[in-house]
């Protein structure tokens, strides 16, 4: 692989942005493309910044293609929900009218938006957007609260 040119601007640019810019992988593509420009060989690079030579390459394609912004681009991974989009509304409809249960609002989020998804999904979108499950108290069949205020002032207060 040829030598790469570097101006003294960017090398400038390049020496900031490898300790200052706010993501630690755009701070170690910055060291690699510093370190080459620096004249370092391809190898002592990777042994330096802990990367092997095909990531070195993308490293060095992105510089290519745009310069120091180029290495600024970072994409991280990850997919985006269908049922982002309709967020607001689901969050609406379940706010306004509680479900008790997952398949609830799995039927709730199949008839507002056509998305048809499992309940472990339905589950994950529903924590994701602040909904946490609620452990609800039960009473016995046969409890009389008048009983339980008055056992609780005569026997359990006392003293």
């Amino acid at each position: 692989m040829s030598k790469i040119a570097i101006s003294d601007e960017q090398l400038a640019e390049l020496d900031y942005e490898r300790f200052h810019h706010p993501h630690p992988r755009v701070q170690r593509k910055m060291e690699a493309i510093f370190l080459r420009g620096k004249g370092l060989t391809i190898a002592e690079v990777c042994r330096l910044v802990g990367i092997s030579p095909n990531t070195f390459r993308n490293y060095l394609a992105d510089f290519e293609a745009g310069g120091v912004e180029g290495l600024k681009r970072f994409e991280a991974g990850g997919k985006v929900s269908e049922l982002d989009r309709y967020t607001d509304e689901i969050v609406d409809s379940l706010v306004e009218n509680p479900v008790r249960t997952l398949a609830e609002a799995r039927q709730r989020i199949r008839e507002l938006t056509g998305i048809v998804r499992s309940i472990e999904q339905v589950r994950q979108f529903m924590h994701r957007v602040g909904f946490t499950p609620r452990k609800v108290g039960s009473m016995p069949a046969q409890a009389d609260p008048e009983v339980q205020a008055q056992f609780k002032k005569n026997s359990l207060i006392p003293a």
